[in-house]
């Protein structure tokens, strides 16, 4: 019983990871584009959340709101007149920017929150669970969380197959270079895809500030959760990312209920056998 509660602990772990990576993973697979800051975007959701609900005393619906408004827009306009302009055939450069804004933004985030540990009190929440029997039971947040992943893959899933934006974000990504000719504008394109991309980051990190603790400094490792949920699940594929996601934290769980020293051991473990056994991941595929 110890394990099987162990297992469903990962499995609902594994729909946090799975948004950490949907947004890393949309905008590689409509512009083939690595953003090493992304796991900072993450985190300054996670402080722009305590801002305004805890510091600012606002209604934590329309808190939530305009977090994900706010991260949209700066998604858009960052991609529109910032990464647009060293996007090419050279991953380097996008490399090295986003490197540079991961720098800026830790930094920046130390010098108005300081270094202090943050987390976003949720109240009952926080202790509420289902209890099937005197050793497993599942938590209420931790399954809202899982339950938000499914409903916002979902979403993305619809988006893509079902709308004209999605119509487009698919041809971009089959040849971004043939848009323009049908008359498509690819920098916008883009932009709304970062857009899109920022929204989901943005609720991956309103769920980071009710779940566990941050500081400025948590950006890399969720990037590297994220890296690992991706690769574990398929470049490119929406519900790759949620497989993924729940083989990186059943693998963790499962690690610490060895050891609590083996948990993100294990996770990397699980990753690589992965990589090894299966290079192209469990589900590979492109979003067109």
């Amino acid at each position: 019983m110890v394990w099987l509660n162990a297992l469903l602990q990962g499995v609902l772990l594994g729909g946090l990871y799975a948004l950490f990576a949907a947004g890393l993973s949309l905008m590689f697979g409509v512009m083939r584009f690595v953003n090493i800051a992304h796991g900072d975007f993450i985190v300054v959701a996670a402080y722009l959340l305590m801002s305004t609900v805890v510091m600012a005393g606002m209604n934590p619906f329309i808190g939530i709101g305009l977090v994900v408004v706010i991260m949209g827009i700066a998604g858009y306009l960052g991609q529109r007149f910032v990464l647009n302009r060293v996007l090419g055939k050279d991953i380097l450069p996008p490399i090295l920017v986003t490197f540079g804004m991961s720098i800026i933004l830790q930094n920046a985030l130390l010098e108005i929150f300081s270094a202090d540990s943050r987390r976003v009190q949720t109240g009952w929440l926080e202790t509420v669970s289902i209890q099937f029997n005197d050793v497993v039971a599942i938590g209420l947040l931790p399954l809202l969380m899982f339950v938000a992943a499914l409903a916002i893959l979902g979403v993305l899933q619809w988006i893509f197959y079902h709308t004209a934006l999605g119509r487009l974000l698919r041809a971009t990504s089959d040849d971004a270079e043939i848009v323009p000719l049908m008359g498509g504008n690819n920098a916008h394109i883009f932009g709304l895809a970062t857009m899109l991309a920022s929204g989901v980051v943005a609720i991956a990190g309103v769920l980071l500030a009710m779940k566990t603790n941050f500081d400025p400094t948590a950006g890399p490792s969720r990037l590297l959760f994220a890296f690992e949920a991706v690769i574990i699940g398929g470049l490119g594929s929406i519900w790759g990312t949620l497989a993924g996601g729940i083989v990186l934290g059943v693998a963790q769980t499962l690690g610490a209920q060895i050891d609590s020293g083996y948990q993100m051991l294990a996770g990397h473990i699980a990753f690589l056998a992965v990589l090894v056994l299966r290079p192209k991941g469990l589900f590979p595929r492109t979003i067109g």
